[in-house]
């Protein structure tokens, strides 16, 4: 496993090589010792699987408060998507930033969304498949998020008129002067 940072202080992209012959191929989804090595430490509390049938489909942007804030290791195990971390610590330079990577089934890629990150994803194609992997578990007096459209965030989503639940088009913007959720 390789894991390199990406443009956000924290998150990581994790990049298995796969081992192919004539039965298919075999690599490996998640290695505590992988992680540690790169600074991360993860242990898994849950395992969450979202299925999505329509692309467009657009899920966040999430998170869960203190004190069970949550890691998350995300894989895309059927279809594509695009998935978006954005830095909600409070204090941090990047306070307000957001990244994204597209994922899809078999690269044999990964991202890691350290506590403190809002996650959220778009689909790009119909049938896409989400595996989560959780430091915490789910706590719905703890879980919230963010607007998915909030100005101040300018998340540059990659397909015009996504299709939301209710909540998630009824976060709240962000007031950049009194956010508190965490500090850096």
């Amino acid at each position: 496993m390789r894991l390199t940072e990406l443009d956000l202080p924290g998150p990581r992209l994790i990049e298995s090589t796969p081992a192919v012959d004539g039965r298919g191929s075999f690599y490996r989804a998640f290695c505590a010792d992988s992680l540690a090595a790169a600074g991360v430490d993860f242990e898994v509390r849950q395992a969450n699987v979202s299925t999505n049938s329509t692309a467009g489909t657009l899920r966040g942007i999430h998170f869960q408060r203190p004190p069970s804030a949550e890691g998350k290791i995300v894989r895309c195990i059927r279809g594509r998507l695009t998935d978006v971390l954005v830095d909600l610590r409070k204090g941090s330079p990047a306070f307000g930033r957001w990244t994204s990577v597209d994922l899809e089934e078999g690269d044999c890629r990964a991202v890691y969304v350290p506590p403190g990150f809002g996650h959220g994803f778009q689909t790009l194609v119909d049938d896409t498949h989400i595996l989560y992997l959780m430091s915490d578990r789910y706590r719905p007096e703890l879980s919230d998020g963010v607007r998915w459209n909030d100005p101040f965030l300018a998340v540059a989503w990659p397909l015009e008129r996504p299709v939301l639940s209710e909540k998630d088009a009824g976060y709240p913007d962000i007031d950049p002067d009194g956010w508190s959720l965490w500090q850096a």
